[in-house]
């Protein structure tokens, strides 16, 4: 304790994660994983929803249609790439620590 600044209270959103030497940092980790896969979803999700509405209003404008079908494989490319990695981050866990959600489910130990 730092007599010149007192006592500091942890805040209390914090007590979900625990403490350092019960892997917070782990859990931490984990949950910015989830929230990276989550956010790439829905934005291919949005991206495939306005990719399917330029299509439909392109008429028959070879142009809008070829950029329309342009978005809707880089979306496609970029969802392969997203599952790509979770399916590779599970196959070299299971095979180098044993365990498929080694890589995926971070825990870092502190003892």
């Amino acid at each position: 304790m730092n007599p010149a600044v007192g006592q500091i209270a942890r805040p209390p959103a914090l007590n979900r994660f625990g403490n350092v030497q019960s892997g917070a940092i782990g859990v931490l980790l984990n949950l910015f994983f989830n929230i990276i896969i989550v956010a790439g979803a829905v934005y291919a999700v949005f991206n495939f929803l306005l990719a399917g509405y330029a299509f439909m209003s392109a008429g028959s404008d070879a142009k809008k249609i070829a950029d329309a079908w342009a978005k809707i494989y880089q979306t496609a490319i970029g969802l392969a790439f997203l599952s790509g990695g979770l399916v590779l981050g599970a196959i070299f866990g299971q095979l180098i620590f044993g365990s498929a959600t080694f890589l995926l489910q971070p825990a870092i130990p502190t003892v």
